[in-house]
C-alpha cells in the first residue's frame, strides 16, 4: 500500500530540496553515494553536490511527494512531482537506504 510520507532520510533528502540546503541534501546521502538520472551517474559526495548544483536545487527546484512504496530490502519508489525553472513533471524516484542515509538514487 502507498504511503505519503517516505522514511526519514528521503523526506530530509525532499526537506532539503525544498529549502534549498544544499549542505542538508548532500548530508542526506552516504560518502560512497550513487545517483542516475536518466543516463547520468554521480558518485560519492561531491557528485551528489554536482547532480544537486546543475538539476536540483540549483535550479529551484521544489518536490512534493505523491506517494512512497516498499521496493525490496531498504528500497522505496517515491513518486513525486518536480517543479524547477529547468524540469517539471511527475515521475517515480528509487531510492535505496542503508546505515539511516541514501546510498543510491535513481531517476528516469
Amino acid at each position: 500500500m502507498a504511503e505519503q510520507t517516505p522514511p526519514a532520510p528521503i523526506a530530509a533528502m525532499i526537506e532539503a530540496t525544498n529549502a534549498a540546503d544544499s549542505a542538508a541534501f548532500v548530508a542526506a546521502f552516504t560518502d560512497d553515494a550513487y545517483v542516475r538520472d536518466g543516463s547520468r551517474e554521480f558518485t560519492g559526495h561531491n557528485g551528489v553536490a554536482d547532480w544537486d548544483r546543475t538539476d536540483n536545487i540549483g535550479v529551484g527546484m521544489q518536490f512534493e511527494v505523491l506517494s512512497t512504496e516498499p521496493a525490496g530490502d531498504d528500497a522505496y519508489v517515491v513518486t513525486i512531482r518536480a517543479t524547477s525553472r529547468r524540469f517539471n513533471g511527475t515521475g517515480p524516484m528509487r531510492v535505496t537506504l542503508r546505515d539511516g542515509l541514501i546510498s543510491r538514487l535513481e531517476i528516469g
